[in-house]
């Protein structure tokens, strides 16, 4: 279906197994999720939160197995849109990859943020003279490294990814190692019990499940290797692979740092851990074991931002550069740099509504409810990313492989992906009355103007599929087609 010039082509055979399983590390950000996003889950699970994480560990492997099979046959820039449209229709990947843009060009100014706050608070709790309102000095720093480096060219993007995912997993495994050592005889498998599922309202299984929620979150990203496949090595081998490796090894790391966190605390008052040490419970636990720890900790969340904007802005350009080789989007998002093979324009679109979008709302509000505001708006259309890709491999191996279709691995694990994903979707949207999901609790301004916002912004995505239908259909159906057995 294309017909690209060698020059319009990202680089082909760039980049290793290696990097894409980074790739997709990085985007799941450990370091930020098992310090920030998965201590959320205490208050619902209690001392048994790490029966939530490996709960949670198995859902997303059910949606990550679905990717995976899909990657093993359509490689693509244009990944879960693509399989969208190739396993269901061509307008729903279309709507998928508008939706799927706007998560990863969201990734950026939220880790961002975060990296701003970060250093600019612990620099003010160190030295009081420095003003904690700079927080945006380190959001645009940040913001123009990840741009530059995106825009040097996967290999080096992704080759400092590698590096920066290393680091941070490295910080935190060494870090729960010596929590074990020194929790001593306070070490107990009865954490993968119900048995310190405490939490006031949410005791045995229904705090396990609430509690499997947010841990469900932490995972998102697993499927980040796939926008890569045009310049990976081998990739209906490696993609697939990669999908997998990264979210089983992130799947045990989330299993084990947080059981360690379990037993060094303690199980049975872990409810109240995520408001340990002003909130950031994972710097009250590296204090405990030495100043050398919380240094590194800390270097390992400012690490972990800067990996997951790098691995975000190589999804989002990807996207984009997909999309605009068809006309599905404009033309000039798949414009390469004639140096480093890297989508120049869409990396510039980047930059600018990164800086935009993080340096807006922290200005307006707090950087912290800042980070809220676009996580809130972030996950709402990711899940519903997961839950029509679930479907996607369910309709691609029905229509197109029925040859290769087993009932288990193509039809019971995808709807099995949906049935966990569900709930997270009402919990991030906030819908509550929902029977068996009371944990869900509606949400306030000004996270409802996320969910607002991405409502809108899909409708918008709705006329543009009803502009390019009359004007340009070609480029609706291409959506199927932008992939490397099409060139």
């Amino acid at each position: 279906m294309s017909t690209l010039e060698p020059a319009q082509r990202l680089e082909r055979n760039a980049i290793g197994l290696r990097e894409v399983v980074f790739q997709s590390i990085c985007s799941m950000a450990p370091g930020a999720a098992i310090a920030a996003s998965i201590p959320f889950g205490s208050p619902l699970a209690g001392g048994a939160l790490p029966l939530a994480v490996i709960v949670a560990f198995i859902g997303i492997l059910f949606t990550a197995s679905s990717i995976g099979q899909l990657a093993k046959h359509i490689p693509a820039a244009g990944s879960v849109a693509t399989y969208s449209a190739v396993g269901l229709r061509p307008w729903v990947g279309f709507l998928v990859g508008w939706g799927y843009s706007a998560v990863e060009i969201l990734i950026v100014p939220l880790v961002m943020l975060q990296l701003g706050y970060t250093v600019a608070g612990e620099w003010n709790s160190e030295q009081k003279s420095f003003p904690i309102g700079a927080w945006w000095i380190f959001t645009v720093i940040g913001t123009l490294l990840v741009c530059g480096l995106v825009w040097r060219g996967v290999r080096t993007s992704a080759r400092v990814g590698t590096w920066l995912g290393f680091i941070e997993i490295t910080v935190f495994a060494v870090l729960a190692i010596v929590l074990v050592i020194k929790a001593g005889s306070a070490n107990t498998l009865s954490v993968f019990t119900t048995a310190h599922a405490n939490a006031p309202g949410f005791s045995g299984w229904s705090g396990v499940i609430a509690g499997s929620v947010f841990t469900l979150l932490a995972f998102s990203g697993f499927e980040a290797a796939a926008p890569l496949a045009e310049e990976a090595e081998n990739p209906r081998r490696n993609v697939p692979r990669a999908i997998m490796i990264a979210t089983i090894s992130i799947g045990v790391l989330y299993t084990f740092t947080t059981y360690a966190a379990t037993v060094s605390y303690g199980p049975d008052k872990f409810k109240g851990f995520s408001g340990y040490n002003n909130g950031v419970p994972w710097d009250g636990l590296a204090k405990s074991v030495s100043t050398l720890f919380w240094v590194l900790v800390l270097f390992a969340i400012i690490n972990s931002t800067l990996a997951n904007a790098n691995a975000g802005a190589n999804v989002f350009t990807r996207t984009a550069y997909a999309f605009g080789r068809i006309g599905a989007f404009p033309h000039s998002l798949a414009k390469l740099d004639p140096k480093f093979k890297s989508p120049r324009n869409a990396i510039v679109l980047q930059l600018i509504l990164g800086l935009i979008i993080g340096l807006g709302l922290g200005a307006k509000y707090t950087p912290q409810i800042a980070f809220g505001v676009v996580a809130t708006g972030l996950v709402i259309i990711v899940v519903l990313v997961y839950i029509v890709a679930n479907l996607a491999c369910i309709g691609y191996f029905s229509k197109h492989r029925k040859d290769e279709r087993h009932p288990f691995v193509h039809i019971f694990v995808p709807i099995a992906g949906i049935i966990f994903l569900v709930p997270a979707f009402f919990s991030a949207a906030g819908f509550t009355g929902i029977p068996g999901l009371k944990f869900i609790v509606p949400l306030a301004a000004p996270l409802t103007y996320a969910a607002y916002g991405m409502g809108i912004w899909m409708v918008l995505g709705l006329f543009a599929l009803g502009y390019l239908r009359s004007k340009n259909p070609k480029a609706i159906e291409a959506v199927a087609f932008v992939h490397l057995d099409h060139e």
